[in-house]
């Protein structure tokens, strides 16, 4: 074996020396010979394409870890699959995960350079993440950024040395980011009709990831989706085309009719799941306008984004918060996406019991919530001058006209009926 070993390096040295091998290899045949070996069997070798054009010749910076083999690297040899990924959700993950770390105590050198460009301080994106602000730099690094890091890493799909397509034409690949409680689309599509029609006869009769998201091999994942990741609908006019493009990626095995009917019965499981949901965050909207949160924002660590406010979009938390919120995060993040993303997958466990009935007993939780504490904050108030309550009507009703929940004409009605009542 270390006869075996030595002739190999000695061969490496000798094809260094004649201009045939990158001059890292016999060194790298010892310190890390499974990479090396995975290069020497892929099409990069083949094609002449050494260590040093992808990793650059600075070993000292290499050694750092401050030469990322990022995707403006693969750019100029793979243009069109750069530019195909720059323009699909993909493209955007690392942006959409994230989070300025000026102000955090435990950030790390160089994170500027993520927004930033060298000796520029006007950022080349504002997007914020507020759970990824609120992690440890190890939970961001494992927990949020090995998916969210799809962005800039071909290597999150591709491995980082081999360039088989059998790797990333597998469905697991898809795995390790899309499955979970907010976004199984894996176990979805394995546990589908299509998912056990491709386990037992195969991609030809039952489509994969690939098949859909990926047609022809393109690099666009985002193709033929008509809502963002939060499941919120986009517009017409962008929404029109990109249903046009999936009912054409679904007629390569369905009749074109039926693929319309089938989206167009996930849109309105979709647009049901959603009033179902904003009638939740109403509740909450209404407990904080009359103060009723248990502990209330000013009560609480501020949020990273926001400050000591109510928060519910995209940059809500799941902790420094009150039970009630936590109650609509999972309400928001996991059930209703589940009942959407199950509905478009065809799989009837997640789209009804993995989903929906989660999301109907969600808002069951949340409005028993509601009423505990309305009860325990009329008890608090108990002993007020005449009309109990109706001071805090009046401050809710403000409170709701202040944040453009009511109209200045629907104000005017409200606190009039209010003020009737105390006559």
């Amino acid at each position: 074996m270390m006869k075996s070993f030595i002739a190999a390096v000695l061969l490496l040295s000798t094809a260094v020396a004649a201009g045939a091998a990158p001059p890292c290899l016999p060194c790298h045949a010892e310190k890390t010979p499974a990479a090396v070996a995975q290069w020497q069997g892929s099409a990069h070798a083949r094609a002449g394409v050494g260590c040093e054009k992808c990793h650059g010749s600075d070993h000292d910076k290499i050694v750092r870890g401050e030469a990322k083999v990022g995707m403006k690297v693969c750019a100029p040899c793979h243009q069109k699959a750069y530019q195909e990924h720059r323009a699909s959700r993909h493209g955007m993950g690392l942006h959409s995960g994230w989070g300025c770390t000026r102000n955090l105590t435990n950030r790390k050198p160089g994170e500027c350079r993520f927004c930033h460009e060298e000796g520029d301080e006007v950022p080349r994106s504002d997007v914020q993440c507020a759970r990824f602000l609120k992690q440890s730099p190890e939970m961001g690094e494992i927990g949020c950024n090995y998916c969210h890091s799809v962005e800039d890493a071909c290597d999150s799909c591709h491995s980082k040395h081999m360039t088989d397509l059998k790797i990333v034409r597998d469905p697991n690949s898809c795995a390790k980011c899309h499955m979970g409680p907010d976004h199984p689309q894996w176990e979805m599509w394995q546990t589908s009709l299509h998912g056990t029609l491709n386990a037992t006869t195969g991609s030809k009769t039952g489509p994969d990831c690939q098949t859909c998201h990926m047609p022809k091999g393109t690099h666009n994942v985002s193709i033929g989706i008509t809502m963002n990741s939060g499941g919120v609908p986009y517009p017409a006019a962008k929404a029109q085309p990109a249903r046009a493009d999936m009912i054409d990626i679904c007629s390569a095995c369905h009749a074109p009719s039926f693929a319309r009917r089938e989206l167009e019965r996930g849109d309105q499981v979709r647009s049901q799941s959603l009033a179902i949901l904003k009638e939740a965050e109403q509740v909450i909207w209404d407990l904080n306008d009359r103060g009723l949160l248990d502990p209330m924002p000013e009560n609480r660590p501020p949020h990273p984004l926001s400050g000591q406010r109510l928060v519910t979009d995209s940059q809500m938390l799941y902790e420094d918060t009150s039970h009630i919120e936590r109650l609509f995060f999972k309400m928001k993040k996991y059930d209703y996406a589940r009942t959407v993303k199950g509905a478009y997958h065809q799989n009837p466990a997640y789209t009804h019991w993995y989903g929906n009935a989660e999301l109907k007993m969600d808002l069951v939780d949340i409005k028993s919530e509601a009423s505990r504490l309305k009860e325990r904050g009329g008890k608090k108030g108990e002993g007020k001058a005449a009309a109990p309550g109706a001071e805090d009507e009046l401050k809710a009703l403000k409170n709701k006209f202040e944040r453009g929940a009511l109209s200045q004409e629907e104000y005017a009605k409200e606190k009039g009926k209010v003020l009737e009542k105390m006559r």
